[in-house]
Parts: structure tokens; sequence; C-alpha cells
């Protein structure tokens, strides 16, 4: 199997790249194979402009980086998404990927004002970094918050299959080894038998 793991954050020594090495390592101890896109280090542009807007609309076909992120995430069985939690979201590099790269007529497709998913082929796991730690998560319900937003309203709304949903906390701790053994064991697991989805 193939996995696609996104990740965006400036610092190449960050957890956040860390953590995702550790997923593609799991992966790969699993038999599967990785690529990793480093949103930051490959400079995509997550400004949703003109050209994606004459797309939407269907007076203009898709901009080039568009259609090259779609053929990445075609190419993938399952796509991990690993971040860091910036004001209980995530960062707007990855935002604006998913912006422009789950256009209309490939992520979903509208008909008579309404929305059908056409991404049901896809496995998506999200993994969620938080400086915080759980207690203020679910004191403040920003957990629940973000599954709203980020799980249903993103890729329940495209019909993909959210097969994992989690945060680390306290990930401003100088020991980051639970955090980077469990990036490995999500890695390992990415395909195990009976893994959960959530219906869309």
């Amino acid at each position: 199997m193939h996995v696609l793991i996104v990740l965006a954050h400036p610092a190449a020594d960050s957890l956040t790249h860390a953590v995702a090495a550790k997923v593609g390592e799991g992966a790969r101890a699993a038999g599967h194979s990785v690529e990793l896109a480093d949103l930051a280090a490959e400079g995509f542009d997550p400004r949703y402009g003109q050209a994606d807007h004459d797309a939407y609309r269907g007076h203009a076909p898709l901009p080039a980086d568009v259609l090259a992120e779609q053929a990445r995430i075609d190419r993938a069985d399952t796509v991990v998404l690993v971040y860091p939690v910036y004001w209980w979201s995530m960062p707007a590099l990855l935002k604006g990927w998913i912006d422009r790269t789950f256009a209309n007529g490939w992520a979903y497709a509208t008909q008579d004002g309404r929305a059908t998913g056409r991404l049901q082929r896809l496995r998506v796991h999200l993994l969620g970094l938080g400086g915080a730690d759980e207690r203020t998560y679910l004191k403040h319900a920003y957990d629940v918050a973000m599954k709203t937003q980020i799980d249903h309203g993103i890729f329940d709304y495209c019909g993909a299959c959210v097969a994992s949903s989690s945060f680390r906390f306290d990930s401003e701790e100088r020991d980051a080894t639970a955090h980077l053994q469990a990036a490995f064991e999500l890695g390992r697991e990415l395909f195990v038998e009976g893994a959960h989805c959530a219906a869309a």
C-alpha cells in the first residue's frame, strides 16, 4: 500500500518533522511505500487566488500545482496529515493546501445545490501536535471543535474515510520519546484489519 504523509511546518528540526518521519518509518516497517509532502520546504503556495476561483467556476482548468497535489493523493491508499496546532486549528499553509487541492469536481461535486463527496476510496489519518495539555483541550472542548471543523467539515464532506484522528498533547516538552513512539506505531498500523472509519 502507498502512504502520503503531508506536513506543514517551516523548521526542519521541528517535532512535526520528526513525528512525520516516524510515521513514515513505521509504515515502511510494515511493508508500505511512503511519499512525504513537506509543504513548506516545497514552497507550496496556499493562497486561493483568481486561477483557483476561475477553475471553481468552470471557466479555466485547475492550476498545474493543484493538479500535481491531486495526483499525489490519487496515488495514495491513505493520507496522513501531521501538523502543529495553531490557534486551535491547522496551520494556514495546510489549510490553504486543502482549500486549493480539494477542489470542486475532484474532491466533491455540486449539483442542484447539493454536494456529493468523491473521495470515498481515500483513508485519512489526522495527527495534531498541541502545545497545551489534554486538560486544557477537554476543558474548552478544543478537541471537539477541531474534529467538527476538520474531520467532519472537510473530510466527511468529501466522502473520505477518517480512519484515525488524534492529538499529541504537551508537545513543547523536552522529551519527545512518547510522541515519536506513538507516531511510529501509527505508521505501522495504518492498514491494520478492522481499523475504524467514521461514517461519511
